[in-house]
């Protein structure tokens, strides 16, 4: 057999083995977070059920979804494995505020330029003052053009078939 038919079949095997070994990872990972799951902590189900971790068993796993509702799951059925803040934030509506220090982002860009406004033209312009931007009314286009075509009619020399002058 040839090497480049064997290419594509070696490429397949590869491709295989880093899906697989990726998901064995993703699986181990899971099974870690289920395994560390400890009464008091906030989980969601793999069906969107968020719950308190009431107590823990060997294959099952005692959820506390509210008053009076016990409800037992297996532990594969476990999605994820909250922190206190965001079970807090879903469930309960609380945002813990980490951020109050932090500046706090403009709602437009105006404060993000930091220029004299003396000196900048905006600031000029944004004056009740009328600003002239070359633009004329109709009326004044008119008589202007009929001006700017006399002038330019006295200043060139007439036109002449170059008959009469010549003789």
């Amino acid at each position: 057999m040839n090497a480049y038919t064997l290419l594509p079949f070696i490429v397949l095997i590869a491709a295989m083995f880093l899906m697989t070994r990726s998901a064995k990872k993703k699986q181990q990972q899971a099974a870690n977070m289920r395994n560390e799951m400890q009464p008091g902590s906030g989980v969601r189900t793999i069906g969107g059920v968020y719950a308190t971790v009431k107590e823990v068993h060997e294959e099952t796993v005692l959820l506390d979804a509210g008053p009076g509702v016990e409800l037992l799951f297996a532990k594969n059925a476990i999605g994820a494995v909250l922190s206190d803040d965001e079970y807090n934030r879903i469930v309960h509506g609380i945002e813990h505020d980490l951020k109050s220090d932090a500046d706090i982002v403009p709602d437009d860009a105006s404060s993000l330029t930091e220029t004299d406004e003396s000196d900048s033209p905006a600031a000029a312009a944004s004056d009740d003052k009328a600003v002239d931007l070359g633009k004329k009314d109709a009326g004044e286009d008119s008589t202007d053009a009929a001006e700017a075509a006399e002038a330019k009619a006295e200043d060139e020399p007439k036109k002449t078939d170059g008959d009469s002058d010549a003789k």
